[in-house]
C-alpha cells in the first residue's frame, strides 16, 4: 500500500495504455500528489473499493467497458467521488459527459489535466493546496503528456 503525505490528494488514473498511464503517474507525482494506477476499469473500481481516493481520472476508451459504463459504476461505488474523464476522441457522448465532473482531451493534458484536478479539490474541499501553490516539479518528467496517443473517434457500443 502506498504511504499517502498528509498534503497530497490522491488521484487514481486508469487508462489501458501503459505509457500513457505512465506518464500521468510521473507527471502528477512532479506535482506532489499520491497516485494509484490502474490498467483497466476493473482494477480501478477495484482499487476505488479499499483506498480513499480524492479524484478519480479515467480514459473513455477502455476494453472492458467505455467511460460512461465505468462512470456508472464508480457512481454506484462512490456517489461524490469527483471523476475526470480522458479521451483522444473527438466527439464523446453527451451522455457521458453528464456522468463525469470534468472532460479533457488527451492533446491538452499537459495544460489542463492540472487546473481540472484544482478546480474538483476547491469543490470538494479536499484538504490539500490547491493548484496555484504547487510547486513546478523538482525533477524533469521525461514524457509529453500532449502528444502521448493520436486522436481517435468513438466507436459505437
Amino acid at each position: 500500500m502506498p504511504t499517502v503525505q498528509k498534503d497530497s490528494a490522491v488521484l487514481l488514473c486508469i487508462d489501458s495504455n501503459l505509457d500513457v498511464l505512465g506518464c500521468e503517474k510521473a507527471f502528477l507525482e512532479a506535482f506532489g500528489y499520491t497516485v494509484l494506477t490502474a490498467p483497466s476499469d476493473s482494477k480501478g473500481l477495484e482499487l476505488a473499493s479499499v483506498h480513499s481516493v480524492d479524484v478519480v481520472i479515467v480514459d473513455y476508451f477502455m476494453p472492458e467497458m467505455n467511460g460512461q459504463e465505468f462512470a456508472i459504476r464508480m457512481r454506484r461505488l462512490k456517489p461524490k467521488a469527483p471523476i475526470i474523464m480522458l479521451s483522444a476522441a473527438v466527439d464523446v457522448p453527451k451522455q457521458a459527459l453528464k456522468l463525469v465532473n470534468a472532460f479533457v482531451q488527451k492533446d491538452q493534458l499537459a495544460s489542463h489535466l492540472l487546473p481540472a484536478i484544482a478546480q474538483l479539490q476547491e469543490s470538494q474541499s479536499i484538504s490539500t493546496r490547491s493548484y496555484g501553490q504547487r510547486r513546478a516539479p523538482s525533477r524533469k518528467v521525461m514524457c509529453n503528456l500532449d502528444q502521448t496517443t493520436p486522436p481517435r473517434t468513438p466507436n459505437t457500443r
